[in-house]
């Protein structure tokens, strides 16, 4: 009978060790934590930083049904302003689009909002987020056209036509000044005129051929509420638009803020002492305002 050294017998079990470690390796790779979870990154552009009344929320949809992926905020340079959230692989692997929201920062219903502001189709995990996504607005408002008037329908005082400003083409039957897409529910157009004192509301709106939320405004004169179409007047306490800024906003519903959101699709910067009947044209504001996003899950 061949005898086998010591040596060989000690070489012999290292390899088959070895062996072992590698094979139990192979095997066992499924309980790698890393690949049973994909991280969340999320980077923005043009989005405003909420109040304390409302938050961002993330939502994957998965077989139909939307899976939250977390509520932020987000800083001055659109970063969210919470750590990356984590999901399960196979939850992101079945997800077709992602959506991002706006939701009450207190007392939130766990579904969705209506006021989608942001969505993608996802492809390897990535998604290109915009506002004109089906399931976001459904528009870019690069379509978006508006001209409005000074006059003050609610004062008879005819020198005081600098003090009011109506989204209003005049004529013996007047029409809207705004060509505006239909929006999504969840959503408002408001108009604005920006001063020296910031930015004052004249009135939100869904339809541009149709009077405001406020009519002629608690500003407006003593004779009336104006003519069917946004716009406002601002007689008491008088004040004159020439110079001023021509905004029109989409808004979130509800909206709490004071100032217009991130949407801007129609602006005039220099408000010009011009009467009616003639119009001032407004530019198309839309692409340098609308908010862009990228989610990417590794």
């Amino acid at each position: 009978m061949t005898r086998l050294n010591k040596h060989t017998v000690r070489t012999a079990l290292a390899a088959l060790t070895t062996l072992t470690t590698l094979a139990m390796g192979v095997g066992c790779s499924d309980s790698d934590p890393s690949s049973d979870t994909r991280t969340l990154t999320q980077s923005f552009a043009g989005l405003d930083v909420l109040g304390a009344d409302f938050v961002y929320e993330g939502w994957i949809i998965v077989d139909g049904a939307p899976v939250s992926t977390g509520r932020f905020n987000v800083d001055a340079d659109g970063n969210p302003t919470t750590a990356a959230p984590t999901m399960p692989a196979a939850m992101v692997d079945s997800a077709t689009t992602f959506i991002l929201t706006i939701e009450p920062a207190v007392g939130d219903d766990p579904a969705p909002s209506a006021v989608h502001v942001l969505a993608g189709d996802l492809s390897g995990g990535v998604a290109s987020l915009t506002v004109a996504h089906g399931a976001a607005l459904a528009t870019d408002f690069a379509s978006a056209e508006g001209q409005f008037i000074l006059e003050t329908p609610s004062s008879a005082a005819p020198e005081d036509y600098n003090q009011g400003i109506w989204w209003l083409v005049p004529g013996d039957a007047p029409s809207a000044g705004l060509t505006l897409p239909a929006l999504a529910d969840g959503w408002a157009y408001e108009g604005w005129v920006v001063g020296s004192d910031g930015p004052v509301s004249t009135g939100t709106f869904t339809v541009a051929a149709g009077a405001d939320s406020d009519l002629a405004g608690a500003t407006g004169g003593p004779d009336g509420d104006g003519p069917p179409f946004p716009g406002q007047d601002f007689i008491t306490p008088a004040v004159s638009l020439l110079g001023q800024t021509a905004v029109i906003s989409v808004e979130p519903v509800p909206d709490t803020s004071a100032a217009p959101f991130a949407l801007k699709p129609l602006v005039l910067m220099d408000i010009q002492d011009v009467m009616a009947p003639t119009t001032q044209f407004m530019s198309n504001n839309a692409a340098a305002t609308n908010p862009t996003g990228v989610a990417m899950f590794e």
